[in-house]
């Protein structure tokens, strides 16, 4: 058979709906500054869907130190890999100040928060090792996982029996194979909200040999008392032995982090392949960081306004008999009991007919008869936004329990 031809025979579970779904439901544009009102289609509508936790993208402190970085800079600048010819000062002030944030001795600078979870679980392990990961671990560790030659046992989302049952599986192979554990797990997980429970794991340190890595990508910035993240939060952090967070989120930018001790960040420098043979993080985004890095420790109201919102949203729905799952986080869940043409027809309605721009998740993400309106609270968010927001949740999904979205389906 041709190679594309059978790709196209089989477009995977996202690209069979592609045909109504791109440009709308899948690859929308979003256009205007980045706000809480943007314009979609033409219509500005208030959005839910960006991860602007802070309220940074559009901070005029950084929007001037970005400006001033790209003038002074530009993007090629430093030229080359790290490790040959692309490192700054920089650069090591930005992990010097990552780690002294997030209360590790070092940290590494990484491109991209996807390719720097993969690449991390890849350099920390060998066929000897076992990996034993969370359920609902996001894409880039189970991607990570799946690249590990050698074992690898799932637990049941956060359910620290399953943990146990499989560090003991974990413990006897190790012991065959003279190999070592590594325990992957989040922060904050990203579609439930939940956290995960790192008290418990770190407590089973006591009774297993294993090495705990945790992916904060949404815990950055936004929990703990200083925003250090959910190891601080939940007044473990020494307990997380590989700490990663992305710039993507709380920084509202791109590249990436990894901290731990010194001699275990040092070996990552040196053997991490994605960063070995990739071009240095650009200049305008390492002094972009700093001046984030610098908002996120000088300005805690900015935390503040965020926790504001998302305690008044979250609060509001629950009020009102909205299911949001056991989130406690800002990840905010709406689960609705409805079937994949509903969730179609009540979108269509709330961005067309409500103004409120949200992601929708479905099957096979989420059980076949449910339906997930994922919101992203923000520190630029208003207390209007919200009441706004959920008088428009209570309209559709009174509309959803009527049967009218499969009756009388909405037109774009």
């Amino acid at each position: 058979m041709d190679l594309f031809e059978k790709l196209l025979a089989n477009r995977g579970p996202l690209g069979s709906h592609s045909h109504y779904a791109d440009g709308y439901f899948a690859f929308p544009k979003l256009e205007g500054e980045i706000s809480p009102r943007m314009v979609f289609r033409g219509k500005e509508v208030l959005t839910w869907s960006l991860n602007n936790y802070l309220g940074l993208a559009n901070h005029p402190e950084v929007r001037k130190a970005d400006a001033d970085a790209a003038a002074d800079w530009g993007m090629a600048t430093p030229m080359g890999a790290r490790i040959m010819s692309g490192n700054t000062t920089y650069h090591e002030k930005l992990e010097k100040e990552l780690a002294d944030f997030v209360q590790k001795p070092a940290s590494l600078l990484l491109n991209f928060g996807y390719q720097g979870v993969v690449s991390i679980i890849d350099t920390l392990v060998d066929r000897r090792d076992v990996i034993v990961y969370d359920a609902e671990s996001h894409a880039c560790i189970i991607d990570g996982v799946r690249l590990h030659q050698g074992k690898r046992f799932v637990y049941q989302h956060n359910d620290i029996e399953s943990l146990d049952k499989q560090l003991q599986r974990a413990t006897r192979l190790v012991g065959e194979t003279g190999g070592a554990i590594l325990v992957i797990t989040e922060g904050v997980f990203g579609m439930s909200g939940n956290l995960g429970k790192l008290r418990e794991v770190v407590a089973l340190k006591e009774k297993y040999e294993f090495r705990l890595m945790v992916d904060d990508a949404h815990g950055f910035g936004t929990m703990g008392t200083t925003g250090a993240g959910t190891g601080e939060h939940l007044e473990i952090q020494n307990g997380i032995d590989v700490y990663f967070s992305t710039f993507a989120k709380s920084m509202a930018s791109i590249g990436a982090f990894v901290a731990a001790e010194a001699q275990v960040v040092e070996y990552l420098r040196y053997n991490m392949r994605s960063q070995i043979f990739a071009k240095s993080l650009p200049m305008p985004l390492v002094i972009g960081a700093l001046k984030r890095l610098e908002l996120l420790r000088t300005q805690p109201e900015l935390k503040a306004n965020l926790w504001k919102v998302v305690n008044a949203l979250q609060s509001g729905l629950r009020e009102k008999g909205f299911n949001i799952g056991t989130t406690e986080s800002p990840v905010t869940p709406v689960l609705l009991n409805g079937q994949i043409s509903d969730a179609t027809s009540l979108t269509l309605d709330l961005r067309e007919n409500y103004s409120i721009f949200c992601s929708i998740v479905v099957y096979p993400v989420v059980p076949k008869d449910v339906i997930m309106l994922r919101l992203i609270p923000t520190a630029v968010h208003t207390l209007d936004d919200v009441a706004e927001t959920i008088a428009a949740f209570e309209a559709v999904s009174s509309k959803l329990d009527k049967g009218l979205y499969t009756k009388t389906p909405v037109a774009v």
